[in-house]
């Protein structure tokens, strides 16, 4: 299998670890160096409802002979593990006749240690089924699965529609229907163990039992891990993600873009074990046994690490647009079926100045279109609706200001103003009149207290 050939052993044995990872077997992880400095894969795998410890030879060799297949029959009757277990011996080349014919043998008698035995002309067909790049040893990423991009008991739309409601002064049927991009982003969902012991003459130190899981955002350029709603958006997801079919998404969006994963899936291995041992590296003080205080460095190796699963899909990030007026209000959203994170929120903002959020009051003007805070509304005069600061034409009547839709308006009320008898015009102006009664009643109630009238 000369594509390989460049590979070391341990390079080949590394790569093994993600090919049975890639092939569904769970706990996958590298068992420690042995004296001959070759290193097995120990995995697990479910069979009839019941859990199989699986060891692995793995051989970077042109020939393998049954000496070491019956070495591997004897380290699996003696493999610690609380069930039935079977060994498997893979090699970038072929299988001596002996060899093969010790590990039939033993399928036919029933051994409970069976052997499987997969040669160079087999990886080759896993390599197809899993994405395996011979050229290079690395697994390719091999996704066709993605996120709902909208909920299928719903419209594409619902989630604008949902948003504007928070929204005074505007009906649904005033709302157009909005321009709708779907972008398909590329992320892994990762789940990675550490475990690792530090010990010096006292003793343990330090120790490390760590579970991690995360989603990291895969399109080209460095890994960005996703922010917790995000990553749990996807995990929670995972279990009913579809086809991913441009064509069919391109009958209910206007307009569909699927990105590419960046990295290989080795590359992102690579990347998380790198990234977790800076994560858990720390200096930890002990008392030696003479009572003298110390620091030490406690980083994992790389073998403490191991990465459990790699799980790429698609994660949907929606685009819409909705045009009210002279105004563009967008909406961005991670979409899973009927389940979001908003990204970018234009419809909770008002126009005129940087007043953002749900938590706040807005009130939509019919006259421009604008979406605005309580501080740049007012009523529109002559009709008694709302009106934005930023198109209303003003101008004081009884030393207040009034607030029109247009110069129409405001003429008409002009003409309606000038007929208006004086308590009327006064009345334009409540706060003064108001205050002037409250004014004028302290000077009459001065004036009685001064002449001893009360």
């Amino acid at each position: 299998m000369a594509v390989l050939d460049d590979l070391s052993g341990f390079e080949f044995e590394d790569l093994m670890e993600d090919v049975f990872r890639n092939l569904g077997y769970e706990n996958v992880r590298q068992a420690d160096r042995t004296a001959d400095e070759g290193r097995d894969v120990i995995m697990e795998e479910v069979v009839d409802g019941m859990r199989r410890a699986v060891i692995v030879e793995c051989k970077h060799t042109d020939t393998v002979g049954r000496p070491v297949v019956q070495k591997l029959h004897s380290a699996i009757a003696t493999f610690d593990f609380d069930g039935p277990r079977r060994g498997i011996v893979v090699t970038t080349g072929r299988f001596t006749n002996p060899a093969q014919e010790y590990a039939q043998r033993l399928r036919k008698n029933d051994d409970p240690h069976p052997i499987e035995l997969i040669d160079g002309e087999d990886l080759r067909e896993i390599a197809d089924e899993i994405g395996l790049d011979l050229y290079n040893g690395r697994i390719e990423i091999l996704c066709d699965e993605t996120l709902r991009p909208y909920d299928p008991a719903a419209s594409v739309t619902a989630p604008v529609e949902e948003a504007f409601r928070d929204i005074e002064n505007i009906e649904a049927t005033e709302l157009r229907e909005p321009y709708s991009q779907a972008t398909f982003r590329p992320v892994v969902a990762i789940t990675a163990d550490t475990n690792a012991v530090f010990e010096t003459s006292v003793g343990v130190i330090h120790r490390i039992n760590d579970r991690t899981r995360f989603v990291v955002h895969a399109e080209r350029g460095y890994p960005q891990v996703a922010d917790d709603k995000v990553g749990t958006l996807v995990t929670e997801n995972l279990h009913s993600t579809i086809e991913l079919d441009t064509e069919q998404f391109e009958e209910v969006f206007d307009d569909v873009e699927e990105r590419r994963f960046g990295q290989t899936q080795t590359e992102y291995k690579e990347w998380v074990v790198d990234r977790l041992q800076d994560y858990h590296t720390t200096t930890v003080t002990y008392t030696g046994d003479n009572n003298v205080t110390y620091n030490k460095t406690c980083e994992p190796n790389l073998s403490d690490i191991s990465v459990q699963s790699i799980e790429p899909v698609y994660l949907p990030e929606v685009h819409q647009t909705t045009e009210l007026g002279e105004y563009s209000y967008p909406y961005e959203y991670y979409a899973a079926g009927p389940s979001r994170v908003t990204v970018k929120d234009g419809i909770h903002r008002c126009v005129h100045c940087e007043t953002s959020g749900v938590k706040e009051t807005y009130t939509y003007c019919p006259n421009c279109g604008a979406i605005a805070c309580d501080s740049h509304i007012e009523t529109e005069r002559l009709e008694g609706k709302p009106v934005c600061t930023g198109c209303a034409v003003t101008e004081r009547f009884a030393l207040k200001t009034k607030y029109f839709y247009d110069e129409q308006n405001l003429e008409a009320f002009r003409e309606e103003y000038a007929e208006m008898p004086i308590h009327e015009r006064a009345m334009e102006n409540k706060p003064l009149v108001g205050g002037s009664i409250v004014t004028t009643l302290l000077v009459i109630l001065g004036l009685l207290v001064t002449f001893g009238v009360i």
